[in-house]
Formats: structure tokens, sequence, C-alpha cells
């Protein structure tokens, strides 16, 4: 045990997200539940679907209220309850909900409006400031490619939460915020073995075996969050290659 494992407390720190909420949420009758789902799935994946949504033309206010007002309406009318995990990819079903749930809107006289039936998941403004950021970088690519664009972004800040959490657990939380920039060249700028080790008292050696744990257990979770999409383990080594080459292409 290297202090940087997961904890058996840790499965109740995350629960499994996607297709794991959605068939429990699907087979329990109890109305808590089910909104515990909603505010589960909302917090994770709220994003991709927010910017899907915005890049499709739907001004802040309404891409919010719509994103809201989707995963409300996905437990309200337990059209969950009819997924299939054996169909493929979680991010696939969502996507074609959310495009299911813009249809019938504009069908039933537009979307819902603000202030209604809807249970409110709160929406961070900082979260909802950075939204907006990668909005006005997105210079190009399809509603649907920045869908899965942020669909990996959001995998990847679940699994650096799930870190984070670990390392804190663990009482080794500044040996995290010093390595994290070490996992990969989107968390910064690494800082060289001898300035880290100079910062935690520690030998550079010791601390490059630091580094490698770390983005050893990173690879692991990820892929850990990575099969909760899929359809099984088999399946996640292409999603994985897949989320890969939309993050660095795109």
């Amino acid at each position: 045990m290297t202090g940087t494992e997961a904890t058996p407390s840790l499965g109740n720190l995350f629960a499994s997200t996607c297709w794991t909420v959605v068939l429990e949420a699907a087979e329990s009758q109890e109305s808590g539940r089910a909104r515990a789902a909603l505010a589960e799935l909302c917090k994770t994946y709220w994003q991709p679907l927010y910017l899907y949504l915005r890049r499709k033309g739907y001004d802040r206010p309404d891409a919010q209220d719509l994103t809201q007002s989707f995963f409300f309406d996905l437990i309200q009318s337990r059209s969950f309850a009819r997924a299939e995990r054996a169909k493929g990819k979680f991010r696939s079903f969502l996507l074609g909900a959310l495009k299911h749930f813009l249809a019938d809107a504009r069908d039933h006289d537009g979307a819902q409006k603000r202030g209604g039936n809807v249970i409110a998941v709160p929406l961070s403004e900082a979260a909802l400031i950075e939204a907006e950021a990668s909005h006005s970088s997105n210079n190009g690519g399809s509603a649907e490619q920045i869908f899965e664009r942020e669909w990996a972004a959001a995998l990847l800040r679940r699994t650096i939460a799930r870190l984070e959490q670990e390392y804190s657990l663990a009482g080794k939380s500044p040996l995290f915020d010093c390595l994290r920039s070490h996992i990969s060249p989107s968390m910064g700028t690494a800082a060289p073995y001898e300035e880290l080790a100079a910062r935690l008292g520690r030998k550079p050696a010791t601390v490059r075996m630091d580094v490698m744990r770390l983005r050893d257990r990173y690879r692991a979770v990820l892929r850990e969050e990575v099969t909760a999409t899929v359809q099984d383990s088999a399946q996640a080594e292409d999603e994985l290659r897949y989320l890969y080459q939309v993050v660095t292409v795109g």
C-alpha cells in the first residue's frame, strides 16, 4: 500500500456514475434516490451538454435552463429506465436523449419556461465562467464535436478530483499539489524534480518515484471512469483512444 491507493471509503465518496447511476435509479422507486441520481449526473456532465447547446445558438440563460430542465425531465419521465448499457456508450445515450428532449420541447411550443417545475441543481458561477471561456475559445467544430471534447474534459476533471481526494485522505495533499503538474501537459508547466525536491524536503529520486506512482494511478482511475461509460472493459480501450484523439486533435 503506497498511501495513494484507493481506500474502501473512496467507494462511498465517489459512487459510480453513468450507467450504474442510471440503471440503479431506474430500479429504484424512491424519488429521493432519483433526485440524487439527477444531481450526480448534472454535477459531472452538465458542461458538455451546456456547451453543445451554446454551440447550437442558445444564449447563456436558455442553455443553462435547458441543461437543468433536461436532467429533470430525464428523471421525471423515467426515460432512463429504457436505457440499456448493452447498447453502447453512455455519452451517445445522453446526447441522443438531449436531442430528443429538444425536439419534443419544440413540438410543445418551446422549451420549459425558466423558473418552472425544475429541480434546482446549482451550477456554480465559477464553473459557468469556465464553460463560457471554453465556448468563446471554440472557434471550430460542430456542436457534436464540441460535446465530445468537453465530455473528455469532464472525465479528466473527475479523474483529477478522485486523485485529489485520495491524496487528501492519505494526508498527502501538499504532495499532490506539487506533483499535479506532472500528470499531463494540460495541468500546467511541470517544475523540475530538483525544485520539487527542495520544496518537499525529499530527494529528487524519491520525487521521481512519486511522480511515477501518481501517473500510474491517474491512468488507472481514468480507465475506471471511462469503463463506467461504455458497455464493458473491453470497449474501454477503444474509448480511451478515441477520447485522446478528440482532445489532442480538437
